[in-house]
């Protein structure tokens, strides 16, 4: 198997390198920003992509799309700090084989390469565990745009509708716009109750900065 490991952490590269170097591994490749991740995804044209989701150039779901749409063939398991279901739903829905957050035990990572490997799909428990908590609204969250699911992650870093509309750029009547038709989606009727939401979906904290 070739395997292609893109994270803009060094120390997580080489962890992740002695992880799987206990399967039958032909060649692992490196790449630690988006533009490296597809010039070396090209190169090597690997079996396997474990891709971070939070690159410090760019977000782990472009790169997950550049790929897709390069190779939509491209079998790719996301490894994120991230236990979230809205995160998971996203990445699948961009269609990343597997979701692993770098919480979860090691041997998760391995069966998700071993299963992505056979073209099968597979989730973490952590994260599968709170998709099943919230199944009831696991198809609104697949229904969200991506502005909508944008706006969903920033409700979860604690960020206001003000803060929303400043860090975007946009107006604000359009983020309480966008929130009211995410609140439709889901059936949650507070905004209170979204923010909850988007709290409990990562892994009931607050969760932010660089994986």
């Amino acid at each position: 198997m070739n395997l292609l490991i893109v994270d803009d952490h060094k120390v997580v590269r080489d962890g992740i390198r002695r992880l799987v170097e206990t399967m039958t591994i032909e060649s692992i490749a490196e790449a630690e920003s988006p533009s490296e991740a597809l010039a070396q995804f090209r190169k090597v044209r690997p079996d396997v992509t474990i891709l971070d989701i939070n690159l410090k150039n760019g977000s782990g779901l472009d790169v997950l799309r550049r790929l897709r749409a390069d190779d939509p063939k491209a079998k790719i398991v996301i490894f994120s700090m991230y236990s979230d279901v809205v995160y998971a739903v996203s990445a699948r829905r961009e269609g990343a084989l597997g979701y692993v957050s770098k919480s979860a035990p090691s041997d998760e990572l391995l069966t998700a390469v071993e299963k992505a490997m056979a073209g099968e799909p597979y989730v973490d428990s952590e994260t599968s565990a709170l998709m099943t908590d919230h199944a009831s609204r696991e198809t609104g969250v697949a229904e969200l745009t991506r502005r909508e699911l944008q706006i969903l992650h920033m409700l979860g870093d604690g960020k206001s509708l003000t803060d929303i509309a400043d860090g975007l750029g946009i107006a604000y009547k359009t983020v309480a716009n966008t929130s009211t038709r995410i609140k439709e989606k889901l059936g949650v009727e507070r905004t209170s109750d979204l923010v909850r939401f988007a709290i409990e979906t990562k892994g009931g904290r607050m969760l932010g900065g660089e994986s």
